[in-house]
């Protein structure tokens, strides 16, 4: 049992954020076989065959991420300072990394950090080269959804804050963990004993690969002490989700377009969306082009293919128009 001391200062400091990064890292694991209930399953079926065909070298992150083992080295995933970074803006955190905090705690992963050791700026350099190409191929085309997931968990741990203050956000947070008197109990797998958080509180994080994990930075200097947990509703998250296009959408929008903005349930081609739909590829190709010129879709290549996704805009349309 991990028990974390909690001060006054630490409820105050107590904070949400998602990280871009960290669901690279962690979908990275469920690659490499940590999905054993294989609530990723569908996901994973779509993304190694694009991965396959991009021809991405994973080697420089895959060295780091290693399975099983029971860490991930810090410094690939320093918690996020503000609460919606950008993948970007965490890729330049990672790219001037201090020497000093290269290193890690797992065996595993130890032979890729002593090649980064041996040449910092050429290594980080083209780690986080690797992560942005992942991204681009396995993350990005998936990501509205992730982020509406996550992000719809923190406005619903934050009500529960407001409404009973940290015991009924704790409580509810996840079965592994329990508030009792100032202190947050985690029945922690590798770790024992008492941590303070030495008024720097806690950083809670969602993140849709690590179910049924919960992943803990506990004092480790400089980081602050951050606690990723699964979110509410992870297990539907690959679930289809098409349904009949929404009639008082499709009055604004068109029925072909409303009709293809339904379909993009997962991220699709256009001949894919075709077949799906009766529509010409030709008339798919011109339709998708006017809805990502207005936001409500993005295209990510992946070898000759280009993945069709619905962006945060065009999840949030389909949502008001049920």
């Amino acid at each position: 049992m991990l028990q974390i001391e909690f001060t006054a200062e630490d409820v105050a400091r107590t904070r949400f954020a998602v990280s871009p990064l960290w669901e690279v890292v962690a979908s990275v694991r469920v690659l490499k076989g940590a999905d054993e209930q294989g609530l990723h399953r569908r996901w994973a079926d779509q993304v190694r065959p694009r991965l396959a065909a991009a021809k991405l070298d994973l080697a420089p992150l895959s060295a780091l991420v290693q399975v099983p083992t029971y860490g991930i080295p810090g410094f690939l995933v320093p918690p996020p300072t503000t609460p919606q970074p950008s993948l970007d803006v965490e890729l330049a955190a990672l790219r001037t990394t201090p020497y000093e905090l290269l290193r890690t705690s797992s065996d595993a992963a130890q032979a890729g950090v002593e090649a980064l050791r041996a040449d910092p700026e050429r290594g980080l350099g083209r780690l986080a080269d690797t992560i942005a190409a992942y991204w681009d191929v396995a993350i990005a085309p998936h990501w509205p959804r992730i982020r509406t997931l996550l992000e719809g968990d923190i406005l619903h741990r934050a009500t529960l804050l407001a409404e009973g203050g940290a015991r009924r956000l704790f409580d509810d947070l996840d079965p592994q963990l329990a508030w009792n008197s100032g202190t947050l109990n985690l029945e922690h797998r590798f770790v024992r004993g008492e941590r303070t958080l030495d008024g720097r509180g806690l950083l809670l994080c969602p993140s849709a690969f690590i179910w049924p994990r919960i992943f803990s930075t506990i004092g480790f200097d400089p980081w602050q002490p951050t606690l990723r947990y699964p979110p509410r509703g992870v297990g539907t998250l690959w679930h289809p989700r098409a349904a009949a296009p929404s009639t008082a959408l499709a009055a604004v929008l068109g029925r072909s377009r409303t009709l293809l903005l339904t379909q993009l349930t997962a991220p699709a081609t256009t001949t894919d969306l075709a077949a799906r739909t009766g529509l010409t590829a030709g008339g798919v190709s011109q339709h998708l082009t006017a809805m990502r010129a207005a936001g409500l879709v993005t295209a990510h290549r992946t070898g000759r293919l280009v993945l069709y996704a619905r962006t945060s805009v065009g999840e949030a349309l389909l949502t008001a128009g049920d």
